[in-house]
């Protein structure tokens, strides 16, 4: 993996849903790295930011709204680190809830293998070489 590769952080909980992420976005040249819940997600940050950050809302020790919120308190860079939620939830007040949260885009699963990658360029920019 080349050091210009760019970072994205999986923050979600089952490890199907994560595979089937990292093997889209992994086959097209990004560096994947996985988090179970935001907890773990915040303490990967903190040593180590990323490019754009995929988020599910149910987790358990800290579910994706709560990391969320509490990212985007945190100091810039970390703070505006682009997030796309993508979510089984799909009432129009839970799409509200992750805007005002922080999401940048919320997406429903399950989600095309094409629609996450254009959601993913559109986020970190083009593909890396």
């Amino acid at each position: 993996m080349s050091s210009t590769s760019q970072r994205i952080l999986i923050i979600e909980d089952a490890s199907l849903v994560r595979l089937y992420y990292r093997d889209i976005i992994g086959r097209a040249g990004f560096e994947i790295e996985e988090a179970l819940n935001g907890l773990e997600a915040l303490e990967k940050l903190m040593m180590r930011p990323a490019d754009l950050l995929i988020v599910d809302i149910n987790m358990p020790k800290m579910d994706g709204l709560t990391f969320l919120r509490t990212l985007r308190s945190q100091p810039l860079p970390i703070a505006s680190i682009p997030a796309l939620m993508i979510s089984t939830e799909a009432a129009p007040a839970d799409i509200a809830a992750a805007r005002a949260a922080g999401a940048n885009f919320y997406l429903v699963k399950p989600v095309p293998p094409d629609i996450l990658l254009r959601y993913v360029t559109l986020l970190c920019g083009p593909k890396p070489a």
